[in-house]
Order: C-alpha cells, then sequence, then structure tokens
C-alpha cells in the first residue's frame, strides 16, 4: 500500500529533501537502491539507507519488500565493519574497533595524544578486508593545521610492514602489491579549514563528493570545536557548534 513520504518516521529536513527531489509516495522509493537515492536527493548515503530501510519496514513495496538477497546481506554486513586501531585494548574497549557509519568524538587534555589517533585512524581505514580492516578512504578535515605529513608517513610505513608479516594466503598476498605507503596517501583526501566558514561549505559539499567517492568509510575532523573559539559570546558559539554537529554532521554519515 502506498503511504505518503512526508508520513513517514523521518526527520523533516530529510522529508523536505525528498519531496523537493520529486518523490510524493513510499512506491516512488521502494526500487531505489541507497547511493541512486543519495545521488538524486542530496541525502548521504546513510540518510538514504535510512530511508529505504523505513519504506520496506513499512511495506511500501507491497508483498515480499522487506526481504534482501544475499548479496545485499553481505553489503550491509560490510558496511557495519569496525575501523580496527592496532592496539588491542583500545578495539576491545570500543567492542571491535571505531565503528563505521556512526559519530564518536574524542575529547581529552592537551597533548593526550588525540590528533594522534586521528592519523592513525585515516591509515587504519584502509587495512584490506583480508587483514580484518573495511578497506576504504577517508577525508580528513584540518582545522588546526596539526596535520603532520611526515607522521602520516611513518605510521603508513609501520601499517604496511605489520600487515606483510601477517600475510598467510595469496589473497592477503595480492593485497599487499597495493596496500603501500603511497597508496595510502593518495587516499588520504586533505581538507584545510582556517575558520567555520570554510567548515561548514566543506560540509555543505559533502555528499556531493561522497557520492563521487563511495569507498569513503571515515570522516575526519581535527578538530570541530577550534574554528568557534574566536566567538566571545558564549551563547553564540554554543548555538553554532551545536548547529554544526546535529546537523551537518548529522547529515553526512557514512
Amino acid at each position: 500500500m502506498q503511504r505518503p513520504v512526508s508520513s513517514l518516521p523521518l526527520s523533516p529536513g530529510v522529508k523536505l529533501k525528498l519531496v523537493g527531489a520529486g518523490f510524493q509516495s513510499t512506491a516512488d522509493l521502494i526500487h531505489l537502491k541507497p547511493l541512486q537515492l543519495s545521488t538524486e536527493t542530496g541525502l548521504s548515503q546513510q540518510e538514504a539507507l535510512e530511508v529505504l530501510q523505513a519504506v520496506r519496514k513499512d511495506g511500501g513495496g507491497g508483498e515480499g519488500s522487506t526481504s534482501l538477497t544475499a548479496l545485499e546481506l553481505l553489503q550491509k554486513e560490510e558496511e557495519m565493519r569496525s575501523i580496527i586501531t592496532f592496539s588491542s585494548q583500545l578495539d576491545a574497549a570500543l567492542g571491535g574497533g571505531l565503528p563505521v557509519g556512526k559519530t564518536t568524538e574524542i575529547c581529552g587534555a592537551p597533548g593526550v595524544g588525540k590528533t594522534q589517533l586521528c592519523l592513525q585512524l585515516a591509515v587504519d581505514v584502509q587495512v584490506p578486508q583480508c587483514f580484518g580492516g573495511v578497506g576504504g578512504q577517508v577525508i580528513y578535515v584540518d582545522t588546526e593545521g596539526s596535520f603532520l605529513l611526515q607522521r602520516v608517513v611513518d605510521v603508513a610505513t609501520a601499517a604496511v610492514r605489520h600487515c606483510s608479516l601477517l600475510v598467510e594466503d595469496n589473497e592477503q598476498r595480492t593485497a599487499m602489491t597495493t596496500f603501500t605507503v603511497e597508496t595510502i596517501l593518495s587516499n588520504i583526501f586533505l581538507v584545510r579549514c582556517h575558520d567555520y566558514v570554510e567548515l561548514l561549505a566543506e560540509l555543505h559539499l559533502l555528499p556531493n563528493f561522497l557520492s563521487d567517492h563511495p569507498r569513503t568509510r571515515l570522516l575526519v575532523i581535527d578538530s570541530v570545536a577550534f574554528p568557534f573559539r574566536r566567538f566571545d559570546n558564549l551563547s553564540q558559539r554554543t548555538r553554532l557548534l551545536q548547529g554544526t554537529v546535529s546537523d551537518k554532521l548529522s547529515q553526512n554519515k557514512q
């Protein structure tokens, strides 16, 4: 049975984009894939997936619409993999690694190693799947000027060396031919933002970038709070910061 898109349990912003793109009922959506819906509406792929899940739950495609093929189940499982950190204790604390498709806040006192962990994750997200990784790409938004290339090279070199010692079969041996320091660096898309306006602009353009780079599995912003520190008005600073986190980042979860 058809149901108006406006009646689905979705956020107002998502409904507005759907209706604005010409989708009026669930019947218009049921046969679409997440990437196609994301491209046509400007939604992030995660939002598009949530929309289609809501449509299927509602039975918008008729009898049998909630069924998935084995391939779709496998793809969904791959999407939900975690990024291993190469720290057994940290991976255990995170339940297997940093979860993909969710927002994770890394906080702590200055000098505790927040940026170091971000750089590590930018490399770790690229670990091939045959080694337990996600084999993805990363967007690294640097707002503090703290991205150090040599440190990334050192981390990448260590990761390649570590994986090379784990090779046990032909699949892993083949994966190592493309898991090199050079390819790791080429899969880190670095963006330097000098103020909050540039940060908001980059987040606004992010859906288009993600559509063109479907292998992206991680977005690092180091840090979100830094561009807003110049505001002396505490209430204004808080409002802008919360708006960025709740609106822009939630729209671009991958």
